[in-house]
């Protein structure tokens, strides 16, 4: 591979989501040119920052006619754009193939043809399935996905890892607990503030409430990135990116109906897990990108918080 100038332009798949907005922005505040691609199927135009410095182009990354002449010069790509809705795929078995993994391999051979050295990419804790180990190390297996999401998301990290050794790309992955912010249009609070404003008597929580997991800040996430970025020199670098504790949905679910009056009634519908290809118990380990000197600022607690606050009244400024 030939080499491109560190802080060269940089794309990112997926720039128009909640996620990709905060490390477009981190990006540009580095002094990067950022190259946005996203088809708007999830992500919004007012995420994208507004700077001479940042385009958009909107088109589908399954497709690099459309957007390829934008690899020219890259020094690395950040790869998010996928399919974010783990019961959307379930329900249509193509979802995740064609928007996860045949989009990284079509990306991925775009890649190859400019010879663009990095590749990073948002992985997901759900690669590990049930686990049996807590915290989750990145050593753990087999690896046994539970879903379509989860298997695409596994397939797209044999594809990298494989084009790192065959073609000498270096590859970051970063494997996320549950990542909440502003900007996100779907997980639990969303669907829990949707269900109040359908009705305020009575929120319906999916399972027995028991379900734990850990919850990140966008901000924490993108943080944990860009240092394991920088830092992490192998030719395959693999780290989860989660909080260091976890929260239960039942809590949640008291958390959400106590902000919005505290009135609702909260029926769980059973079982122990929400729903198909649910992963109900997560916590990862972090000592890894800890030991590279990376923390998350927030508690699982503490993000719950602060993202419903700012989905009831708006972001602090």
């Amino acid at each position: 591979m030939t080499s491109a100038k560190p802080h060269g332009p940089v794309l990112v798949t997926g720039g128009a989501g909640a996620i990709g907005g905060v490390l477009a922005r981190a990006l540009l505040d580095r002094g990067h040119e950022v190259r946005v691609v996203d088809n708007l199927s999830s992500g919004r135009r007012e995420l994208v920052p507004s700077s001479p410095r940042v385009t958009l182009t909107v088109a589908d990354v399954r497709r690099p006619a459309e957007y390829e002449e934008l690899l020219r010069d890259v020094s690395q790509v950040w790869h998010l754009a996928a399919n974010p809705d783990i019961r959307k795929g379930t329900a249509d078995p193509t979802v995740d193939l064609e928007n996860g993994t045949l989009a990284t391999f079509h990306l991925l051979e775009a890649v190859r043809r400019h010879d663009v050295p990095r590749v990073l990419y948002s992985s997901s804790s759900v690669v590990y399935g049930q686990a049996k180990v807590f915290p989750t190390p990145e050593s753990y297996g087999p690896l046994v996905p539970e879903s379509l999401y989860a298997a695409s998301k596994l397939a797209s990290e044999a594809l990298l890892s494989a084009y790192a050794h065959s073609y000498g790309i270096q590859v970051h992955m970063f494997r996320f607990a549950n990542i909440i912010g502003p900007g996100m249009g779907h997980g639990i609070l969303p669907d829990f503030l949707a269900k109040l404003r359908k009705d305020p008597s009575r929120l319906e929580v999916l399972g027995d409430g028991r379900q734990a997991k850990s919850y990140l800040r966008t901000e924490d996430c993108v943080g944990g990135m860009l240092l394991a970025g920088d830092r992490a020199t192998e030719r395959v670098n693999i780290f989860n990116l989660g909080a260091a504790d976890r929260i239960s949905v039942r809590e949640i679910a008291e958390k959400v109906v106590a902000a919005t009056g505290g009135t609702a009634r909260i029926d769980y519908t059973g079982g122990d897990r929400g729903w198909t290809g649910d992963v109900p118990q997560q916590l990862l380990s972090i000592e890894r990108v800890g030991a590279l000197g990376w923390k998350p600022r927030h508690t699982s607690a503490e993000a719950i918080d602060r993202t419903l606050a700012e989905l009831l009244i708006g972001p602090s400024h």
